[in-house]
Formats: structure tokens, sequence, C-alpha cells
């Protein structure tokens, strides 16, 4: 889950984002590409300097370009908390995760200012009226690339006022976690072992193409295999096969190529070990050929999904058809 927090200047977002900590969540804030470029221009680390400095940014390189910088940091097996959404275009790129929701963090203005004057620095506003002033400018900008904290409230998925005790806080905010998390959507089986197959081919050595394959039984992985030289012998990409080596044409000269096949690879490797795979069920990201097609069918493999289809493979279809072995595509990117 990565949970976006917007608002206005000491609404409680940073006492949000401590309360997600301690949780579990790990924490950015997209003031972090500001404090970076502040420091690497040896500049003084103020609110007027972020502000002026995001606008530039944002100017610059696009309106959502500080959530560009901080989405790329995030894990998919991590939970994150991100302050400081101050544009609708930021909230914009964040969307784009599935698993994204933005809790707007309100507080009265009084309590508010009562806390900008507590934590005392120099530069905060010493009045209730230049306190609204500063923050009418900062919620609507004129600008484009300016903040637009009025209209990224607009996009909350939820709301959570902070005018009292952090337990209080504390407690609203698990409710609306809970809510959030019966939300969230896992991968199907299809693209879960889809997806294995699809890194599983990154250890492919051949330097034609990159395949892999995933043997399931009863939802679990009973062997993989990706193309390549046989055990033992030179790696296609160091030379070891002439032919890939060669660039032959697709399709030309495969009784010389010394590759063996994602599929063919996954079922021996079951032998080898022997595991059996029968009734099993064989993810590959590319169709299979009509070789290991045969090798699928006398496995006594009972489905076959495939991720990109195989030119030469009508031939594999139609056998695979009449052994009765399912077989279905299932696209991944």
């Amino acid at each position: 889950m990565i949970i976006g927090l917007t608002g206005k200047n000491a609404s409680g977002k940073g006492e949000v984002a401590a309360y997600l900590k301690q949780k579990g969540f790990y924490y950015y804030s997209l003031s972090d590409v500001l404090r970076e470029e502040l420091r690497e221009r040896d500049e003084e680390l103020t609110r007027k300097n972020l502000i002026r400095v995001g606008r530039e940014l944002r100017k610059n390189h696009g309106e959502g370009y500080l959530a560009e910088r901080i989405l790329k940091r995030a894990q998919e097996d991590k939970n994150y908390v991100i302050d400081s959404f101050r544009h609708p275009s930021e909230i914009g790129v964040f969307r784009q995760h599935p698993a994204y929701r933005l809790l707007l963090v309100v507080a009265d203005a009084e309590i508010r200012f009562q806390r900008i004057r507590d934590r005392g620095r120099e530069s905060d506003p010493t009045t209730l009226a230049e306190f609204e002033s500063l923050e009418e400018e900062e919620a609507t900008s004129n600008k484009s690339s300016g903040q637009q904290l009025e209209l990224s409230a607009l996009e909350a998925d939820a709301t959570v006022a902070n005018n009292g005790s952090k337990e209080d806080l504390g407690e609203r905010i698990g409710e609306i976690i809970s809510g959030w998390t019966k939300q969230l959507l896992r991968p199907s089986w299809d693209e879960y072992f889809m997806g294995i197959a699809k890194v599983a081919a990154l250890r492919s050595n051949c330097i034609k193409r990159k395949v892999a394959a995933v043997i399931v039984r009863d939802k679990r992985i009973v062997s993989t295999g990706y193309n390549g030289t046989p055990r033992g012998t030179k790696n296609c990409f160091e030379g070891g096969c002439p032919r890939c080596n060669s660039l032959a044409d697709s399709g030309t000269r495969l009784d010389e190529c010394l590759c063996s096949h994602a599929e063919e690879n996954a079922i021996t490797q079951a032998a080898y070990h022997g595991v059996s795979v029968k009734d099993g069920s064989l993810y590959t990201t590319f169709a299979p050929c009509l070789m290991c097609t045969k090798m699928i069918i006398n496995g006594g493999i009972s489905e076959v999904v495939y991720n990109l289809d195989y030119p030469l493979n009508e031939a594999s279809f139609d056998l695979l058809k009449q052994a009765g072995v399912d077989c279905r595509q299932y696209e991944v990117g």
C-alpha cells in the first residue's frame, strides 16, 4: 500500500506519517527532492526556498516531476507513506499504482496557527491574519507549476481531522486503512506464475531470445527452466552456440542450435530431481515449439499457458488439442 498525504501547513501530516512509520510503513516526502536540490545548490533549507524550487522543477520538468522521482524509489513488496502532495499532477503520477490512496489531513486554522507558534521558527508568520494570508497564497497558485493544495484536497480518498489527541488521530487512521486494505487486489494465479516466468527469463544465456517456463502442480512451482546451452557447456552469450552467435534468421538453421528451450529445460530439470510433472500446468513466456510440445504431452502435463505467440507453432497447437492438453494465452506486459 502507498498512502499519500496532503493538507495545509501544520495540519498534522507529520503526525500521521509518524504513526504509520510505527506500523511498519516506509517514509518518503515529495519535499525530499526539493531538499536534495537545495543541498546541491548549497542554498538554505527554508520554506520559501522549498516553494520556489518546487515551482522551478515543475516548470522545467513537468508538474508531476517530484512524484515521478519518488515513485521510482518505491518497491512493490513494501508499504509506504508519502508526504507533501501539493499538486494534482503529482497525485496523477501515483494513481497509476493500484494500491495508492490519498489521505487529506485537516485541522482548524486556529489550532494549526498555534502549532506554528509553538515550534517557534523565525520565518513563520506571527499573527493569525498573516498565517491565513500566506495559506491562501499557497492553496491556489495562478501558475500551473505552483502549489495547488485546494485542488489536491479534492482528489483525496479519505479525510482525517486532527484537532484532538494523538490517540484519537491514530484510531481514525486505523479505521480508514482497515477499509482500504479490504479493497486491495492480489495478482491472479495466472499473473503470479507468468510474472515469475518472466523474471526467470532474465537468467537465460541465449543471445537470440530470452524465454522461461514454470511448471506448477496444485498451485506450487515444481520446476523452472530457461533457454540456453546445456549444463556444463559454454554459455550461448560466451560463444557457446554458433547458430545463435552468427545471428541466423529466425526459424532457420534450427538443426544447428545448441540451446535447449525453456520448456525442455523445465521438464528435464524436474526429471533430474525426480519430481513428477504429471497433471501439471506449464507457464511459458512464448508458446512452445513442436519439439517441446511433444515433451509436454509425453510428460503428462495437462495445461499450457503462454504469454506471447510463437510464429511457427500451428502444428504445436493442433497436436496439443489432439492430445487433450488445454492451451490458452495469458498476456502480461
